[in-house]
């Protein structure tokens, strides 16, 4: 369990309130059909710290999660929480939510008639495709000094580094786990496209190594063709303490 010292209040202009009670039927729907079409291959294709994250938040088929329930079990265990923000926010506040255990989470549901492919966050990709894994002790250790050390960033170049660092770990990330690839990325996990890319023919898997993470870009708005594979959650921690973290 969590026992270190509550991290500081967040005031900002982005914070908002989840209304969980306003929820409409059709966004419950919604979120019903994005849960059951990803978690019939996750079962099989995603890390068991997902999995077993996934169960102890408390994330459920039938509802749009409820950030309140959702936090009285993670702050337990890791002492995180996902706390609602209006949308996308600058990179220094985003990471300095992250360095006091705060994940900020988008709160709206996509449209039925966009259920493969959303540019923008959704509560579906930030809660589904993040959260669980806050209810790991190492990778929930590791996201909180990813921020710390990013906040630190003050050079294009160092910000750079540090965004690969993320989208190949946090967004993109594969593990090796008996002898299997399996997905942890929040990207590879909210995403059918992505994943079936990740652990396709067509995707260039290669051994997590700090270095090469640091120099290989990145495009958001396609399928990837490059992804590293970390063999254990330490790995996560060597590489930010080669990072300076």
């Amino acid at each position: 369990m969590y026992t270190d010292q509550a991290p500081a209040a967040l005031t900002n202009d982005f914070l908002v309130t989840q209304k969980w009670e306003e929820y409409e039927t059709e966004q419950h729907s919604v979120w019903s059909l994005l849960y059951s079409r990803r978690m019939e291959s996750l079962r099989t294709t995603a890390s068991r710290a997902w999995l077993e994250g996934a169960a102890t938040i408390g994330l459920r088929l039938d509802v749009v999660p409820d950030l309140t329930l959702l936090n009285s079990r993670l702050e337990k265990r890791t002492g995180w929480n996902a706390v609602a923000v209006s949308g996308f926010i600058p990179a220094p506040e985003f990471f300095r939510m992250l360095s006091v255990r705060r994940f900020p989470t988008t709160i709206t549901v996509r449209k039925r008639e966009r259920l493969d492919y959303v540019p923008e966050p959704d509560i579906f990709h930030d809660v589904f495709g993040h959260v669980p894994l806050h209810a790991h002790p190492v990778f929930a250790d590791f996201l909180q000094r990813f921020g710390a050390l990013a906040t630190r960033a003050k050079s294009d170049e160092a910000t750079e580094r540090m965004a690969r660092l993320f989208w190949f770990t946090v967004e993109f990330g594969l593990i090796r786990e008996n002898g299997e690839i399996k997905v942890y990325g929040s990207g590879l996990i909210s995403s059918a496209d992505d994943a079936r890319n990740a652990l396709g023919p067509d995707c260039d898997r290669r051994p997590f190594r700090l270095d090469d993470v640091l120099e290989q870009p990145f495009r958001i708005d396609e399928l990837q063709e490059v992804l590293f594979i970390i063999d254990s959650w330490d790995q996560l921690f060597e590489a930010l303490t080669a990072a300076g973290g």
